[in-house]
Parts: structure tokens; C-alpha cells; sequence
């Protein structure tokens, strides 16, 4: 299973996501900002944390018009997976790739600390390594995390059953409790907490480790 972590200026996380895709097994290569393809026979696409272009305008907002994002968006119309985490999120909500947006955190500040994640769906190739209504515990690093969408497009998530994580303890505000969303096709995952961070028992938890291992294992299957 081949991946690409896209590098933007800002990008903190991306070699934290390039690891953490190695250890589930699969072959990773880095891709520029400034580049216009991905690289060829590739499976999923993964859009690190960090501050794209400092976060200016909004968070993800000049990243989301970046050559590679151009490719991006084309992979997953092909139906290609991609994985955008913490600022990736913020750009997949800026590309279209997935509904809503992320504000402010309620409280204005900035949160780093570890939360508790309940798993809402099992089902898909992000998700299938965990049991619906698992808690799990994952880092979070943002000030701009807290998902808004119209009531119509909330309801549309919960109905087609395409939230992915939602929060035990909303730390910021986020509508409907919510950490992480898929596409229609669930082949595009965003959240904003941090799996990648908790892969390795060296960070002190690995509850992040069944996402790269479930998604590397379905993708070399398919």
C-alpha cells in the first residue's frame, strides 16, 4: 500500500504522519506543496497537522488552493482515500472534500492535552480496527477545532451514519460533539484530533494505531 504526506509551509506533523503510515506497513513518500501530481499508483493521500501558510485568512484556506490540493481533490474524485488530520481537516473542509467548517475555539484558547474519542462508526477502512462505541485516547493540538455546520448537514452526517469520532468531553465547542467526519463515499476521513501521536508506545499510548493498521490492511486487500 503506497501513501503521500503532502508538506506545506507550516506543516509540523508530517513526518509524526509519515511514521506512523510506515509502522502499519506502508511505503510513504513526501510530497511538496508546490507540486502539481502525486505520485503515481498511490492510495491514500494523508494532509498533516501543523499551520499551512502560517494560517492565514483562515486556517487551511491558502493551502486549500495550493497546486497539490488541485491533484488531491482529482484523487479522490477517482474515488482515492485521504486522510486529513487537525489542520488537514481544516483544508478538506476548504477544498469542499468534506461539509462544514472550523471555528475558533469556544473558549479562545488554544488546547493541548490528551481527550477521550468515542468511535461512532466501524464502518469504514479508517474506523474497522475499532468497535462502535469504543472510547479511545487521543491527542489534541488546536485553536481552530470547532466544527460548524448548517442543522440540515448535521443531521445529514448522523443520518448517513458518517461521523467518525465525536468527543467524550468537548473540549472546544464543536457542534454536535464532533471530532471527525467522512465523505459521502467514506474514502475521505478529516478529524482533528491526533492518531499519529499516539502510534507509538514511546508517546505513551497507541490508541491511534488501529486507524494506519485497519486502513493499510484494507488498502492492500483491495
Amino acid at each position: 500500500m503506497r501513501a503521500a504526506v503532502v508538506v506545506f509551509p507550516g506543516s509540523n506533523c508530517d513526518r509524526d504522519l509519515a511514521v506512523a503510515f510506515r509502522a502499519a506497513g506502508a511505503q510513504v513518500e513526501m510530497v511538496w506543496h508546490k507540486d502539481s501530481a502525486l505520485p503515481g499508483n498511490v492510495d491514500v493521500v494523508g494532509i498533516p497537522g501543523g499551520f499551512s501558510y502560517g494560517d492565514y485568512l483562515r486556517c487551511g484556506a491558502i493551502a486549500a488552493q495550493s497546486n497539490i490540493c488541485g491533484a488531491v481533490k482529482a484523487h479522490a474524485a477517482r474515488g482515492g482515500y485521504v486522510l486529513g488530520i487537525c489542520n488537514g481537516f481544516q483544508v478538506l473542509t476548504e477544498t469542499g472534500l468534506l461539509p462544514g467548517a472550523l471555528l475558533r475555539n469556544a473558549r479562545l484558547k488554544y488546547i493541548c492535552k490528551t481527550v477521550g474519542l468515542k468511535v461512532e462508526t466501524s464502518n469504514s477502512a479508517f474506523t474497522e480496527g475499532y468497535n462502535a462505541g469504543d472510547v479511545i485516547d487521543i491527542p489534541i493540538a488546536h485553536h481552530d477545532g470547532n466544527y460548524f455546520a448548517d442543522t440540515d448537514t448535521i443531521k445529514r452526517l448522523q443520518g448517513d451514519d458518517r461521523i467518525a469520532f465525536t468527543y467524550e468531553d468537548n473540549p472546544n465547542g464543536a457542534q454536535a460533539d464532533i471530532a471527525g467526519i467522512l465523505s459521502e463515499n467514506r474514502r475521505v476521513l478529516g478529524m482533528m484530533p491526533h492518531p499519529e501521536r499516539a502510534a507509538d508506545i514511546g508517546h505513551g499510548g497507541t490508541d491511534g494505531a488501529a486507524l494506519f493498521r485497519a486502513l493499510v490492511g484494507a488498502l492492500a486487500t483491495a
